[in-house]
């Protein structure tokens, strides 16, 4: 088995000049920092006290499952020999928050649009998205279902 290693630094830098003495007196701003890659702002979601225009936990999970599923589908449509034009997904999660403040989330869907060549490649590149769910290393590390309701068509011109 090989292993790969990920590193991130997270920075918080929402001091309003009184660290966190009061839950209110403090943002919620930080910074994801990957070596060699842009810093990406952070918050947290909106309804805990984030900034909306920042990045927030919650989104970057979601985003991460439907990159990592997509990356695995056109792997696989590139070596069956479907050729995908086009690819888009918009994702969502459904978190649920308890009376105490603990939450989870309970499922992620994905919606990917794929737009193929010809016709006759749209059973398998449907079939194909089965395959990348089961290799998608991010959906294989949580512990709630993502689903997937794909829709293939031909490319438009």
């Amino acid at each position: 088995m090989k292993e790969h290693r990920y590193q991130s630094t997270v920075e918080w830098t929402g001091n309003s000049g009184s660290g966190t003495d009061h839950y209110k007196n403090y943002e919620r701003s930080h910074h994801i920092i990957i070596s060699g890659k842009p810093v990406l702002d952070g918050s947290s979601d909106p309804a805990f006290r984030g900034d909306k225009s920042k990045h927030n936990p919650e989104d970057l999970l979601v985003a991460s499952l439907s990159s990592c599923h997509m990356l695995w589908y056109l792997h696989f449509c590139s070596a069956n020999g479907i050729i995908v034009e086009k690819y888009w997904d918009t994702a969502e999660g459904i978190m649920l928050e308890q009376e105490d403040g603990k939450g989870r989330f309970n499922e992620v869907l994905l919606n990917p649009n794929v737009e193929v060549r010809n016709e006759q490649m749209i059973p398998l590149a449907i079939e194909l998205h089965k395959k990348a769910g089961e290799y998608c290393f991010i959906a294989n590390s949580v512990n709630f279902p993502v689903l997937v309701h794909p829709v293939v068509t031909v490319e438009s011109n």
